[in-house]
């Protein structure tokens, strides 16, 4: 690789963790992956090997839009939180919470799950059609839960690395995390394929196409605060993330929904800005003659 090439990388990789990560991420990375101590998660779990990958950006997008359709759940993102004055911080930690509890020591990943718990506690008030939220209630942290959990495997096996998950591998991973959303407090996470199937059917009747969720989807797919330089790529990820959504949630956010160009242009889109990304966050090589313990961060 030139060095021309590997400025470029460094740059663009830079920038995404920049975003994803925030001006702590380097002090974070130590706190989860340099730290000594026993994991949640074996190495060889399937948790690690989704939510490691780059296809993850594609998920998040794609759970952010498939929340808002809880009426409770996007009148609580509506009423506390700043994601339209500060949408990087709530994804910074969103970020750094998976991290921590998918590959941090098992205390940091119990201080985690206090923190978000903490916040929780914080959230109530009264959803637009009078009836009362809390953000940790059970019921509705499971519909966090499921919507998260369906996006990151639906990104992964379209968009990851190594080749989709078998059968035994996506019940795995569902497992995986609902041991993360036990410790949240969700009711009853599902830990296979056909209960998560079964979980997004039950909550269906509870969803909607709000105003509030509407106005989310548009500012997250068309609105988001970026340089100019970043929008063409941020608009392929934006299309692979609603490109994975179900056809019945299209209408209720106002999607468009157009199956032949979806699975033409707009999955080759989405494979192109995720291995870019994947290419650009890579640990970079070591230059000739450098210490094979240290990152070449020239």
């Amino acid at each position: 690789m030139t060095r021309g090439s590997d400025d470029v990388r460094a740059w663009l990789g830079g920038h995404v963790l920049q975003r994803v990560a925030g001006p702590q991420g380097p002090r974070r990375r130590e706190q989860i992956f340099e730290a000594e101590g026993e994991r949640w998660f074996g190495e060889d779990r399937p948790i690690r090997r989704v939510h490691a990958d780059a296809a993850m950006f594609v998920g998040g997008l794609r759970a952010l839009l498939l929340q808002s359709l809880h009426p409770l759940a996007m009148a609580g993102v509506a009423g506390h939180s700043d994601f339209r004055r500060d949408p990087w911080g709530r994804l910074q930690r969103t970020s750094f919470f998976l991290a921590a509890t998918t590959f941090g020591p098992a205390e940091e990943a119990e201080r985690a799950v206090a923190r978000v718990r903490g916040v929780h506690r914080q959230v109530r008030g009264v959803a637009p059609d009078g009836r009362p939220y809390a953000a940790g209630d059970p019921h509705l942290l499971r519909w966090v839960h499921v919507a998260e959990v369906d996006s990151f495997l639906a990104a992964f096996q379209r968009y990851g690395t190594g080749g989709p998950l078998d059968a035994d591998e996506r019940d795995a991973y569902i497992g995986d995390a609902a041991i993360v959303a036990d410790r949240l407090g969700a009711a009853d996470p599902p830990r296979t394929e056909a209960e998560l199937a079964r979980a997004l059917r039950e909550f269906r009747p509870e969803l909607a196409g709000t105003p509030e969720a509407r106005a989310a989807a548009r500012y997250l797919l068309l609105q988001a605060p970026l340089p100019l330089v970043a929008r063409p790529p941020y608009g392929a990820l934006a299309s692979a993330a609603v490109g994975l959504m179900p056809a019945w949630t299209r209408w209720p956010l106002r999607l468009p929904y157009l199956p032949a160009a979806e699975a033409t242009v707009g999955r080759l889109a989405g494979h192109g800005i995720v291995s870019a990304i994947r290419w650009a966050t890579r640990p970079a090589p070591a230059s000739p003659g450098a210490d094979p313990g240290r990152r070449d961060t020239s």
